[in-house]
């Protein structure tokens, strides 16, 4: 079966693993010449040298089982190339949550309530209320009304426990402020990772890019593959090729790219759509099938900002490799990471501010005021800045996503795409994955 996929970011570079894991004749095409999507590598100097940056901060947990997975089947070493921390969500001055380290492990959930009786700077009222709410979300086995948010399934807690905990976990893994955030699917991720499998809390902070850490390695194996099986059998990936059209025939699918490509028109049996939500209805609208209500649904998403504001002085070191940051006016960072603990030159910061609004400029002004009332550090220079618009879609209470079929021999995939999960790399996965094995 011949297999086109649009796309290069996880969940296609998932869908293309996995369709030529299944006997798929693939081509991966991509417009850029990084591949990794919404998660990839910036280039930029320091001090007049070339580093690496990503292009908004990602963490994966341990609860990611279909990306772990994938990365390992690609030869990454996932020891060496995430750093693995229990859940810890601690504020510059020690206070905050903090799982059992990792060579002390309990099992799920005790070890999430453990941390929470032990979380210091917690007023007893917090963790009570905490406990309390947390014990009928698993009586009621993680499920609420779709139109419920975040903050309305959190009615009885204290501002306390919202403010230290909820607030900042629900923007960080849902990129969406709570009071508009789904509940449901806030409690799925809350499942999987505190009331699941031993481990599924702890943080995996990457040690190596983003592009490094999964895409790369895909496109280093299908290349590998075409090596071996023969051009007839396997295309090399295309990076910096962007598809201008997709056509059905009587037999398949043409996929046409621009015109400054050489070979402009190729033949496929199916085509995987793992490009951005509005180039995939760009390409479905351009394609004359009936899918309607495919576009209207995809068309009908809204989107949320992430900025990360990059920043160096060669002294500057956390007490550890990611804290949060108090809310407070004019103080959008909600977390700051320390890239030199992770791989990175010493002294480089990485301030990320989900479901960002404002202009750069104002941003970056405003995130190394907050560097220096926060962490007490004034003299910070800006490396980079980098906003990324549609950064993920707004995960709303009752939101209709996109299904992964759209129409006879084309499938749709991204984090984007009808799911349990928000938009994250285990959801792109775990897509690009469903993708292929739903080839036919």
């Amino acid at each position: 079966m011949r297999v086109a996929v649009i796309g290069a970011g996880w969940a296609g570079c998932a869908a293309a693993v996995e369709a030529t894991r299944r006997g798929c004749q693939v081509t991966l095409f991509e417009s850029a010449r990084t591949p990794g999507g919404r998660a990839r590598r910036v280039s930029a100097a320091l001090a007049g040298q070339p580093v690496a940056l990503d292009n908004g901060q990602h963490i994966l947990i341990g609860a990611y089982a279909e990306s772990l997975q994938l990365m390992t089947d690609l030869g990454v070493d996932v020891k060496a190339a995430l750093l693995r921390l229990p859940l810890t969500l601690q504020f510059p001055d020690g206070s905050g949550l903090k799982l059992p380290p990792l060579a002390m492990p309990l099992p799920a959930p005790l070890d999430a309530f453990a941390g929470i009786l032990t979380a210091r700077g917690w007023a007893w009222a917090d963790k009570l209320s905490l406990l309390k709410v947390a014990l009928g979300w698993q009586r009621n086995q993680f499920q609420c009304a779709p139109e419920l948010s975040v903050s309305a399934l959190c009615h009885g807690l204290t501002p306390g426990a919202m403010a230290l905990l909820i607030t900042p976990l629900c923007v960080s893994a849902l990129n969406t402020p709570a009071e508009r955030a789904s509940g449901q699917v806030f409690l799925r991720v809350l499942h999987d990772a505190l009331f699941s499998a031993s481990g599924g809390s702890n943080l995996l902070l990457p040690r190596v890019d983003l592009s490094a850490l999964l895409p790369e390695a895909a496109l280093a194996w299908l290349t590998e593959q075409a090596s071996e099986q023969g051009s007839e059998k396997i295309s090399a990936p295309r990076l910096g090729a962007r598809v201008r059209a997709i056509e059905p025939t009587a037999s398949g699918w043409v996929v046409t790219l621009d015109a400054s490509t050489t070979s402009r028109s190729f033949a496929f049996d199916a085509v995987v759509l793992a490009c951005p939500a509005q180039e995939a209805a760009r390409l479905v609208d351009g394609s004359g099938v009936a899918a309607d209500d495919w576009l209207a649904t995809t068309r009908s998403l809204q989107y949320e900002a992430l900025t990360t504001v990059y920043a160096h002085s060669p002294g500057a070191r956390l007490r550890q490799p990611m804290l949060a940051l108090p809310a407070a006016a004019a103080a959008p960072a909600q977390f700051v990471f320390d890239r030199g603990q992770l791989g990175g030159p010493p002294g480089l910061l990485a301030f990320v501010i989900s479901a960002s609004s404002g202009d750069s400029a104002t941003l970056t002004r405003q995130v190394l005021a907050q560097a220096a009332s926060q962490l007490g550090l004034s003299g910070l220079q800006v490396v980079q800045t980098v906003v990324e618009k549609r950064a993920t879609f707004s995960c709303t209470p009752g939101l209709q996503r996109p299904a992964l079929r759209v129409a006879a021999g084309l499938l749709a995939c991204g984090d984007y795409v009808d799911g349990p999960y928000p938009a994250t790399l285990e959801g792109a996965v775990r897509s690009g994955l469903e993708a292929a094995r739903c080839l036919r």
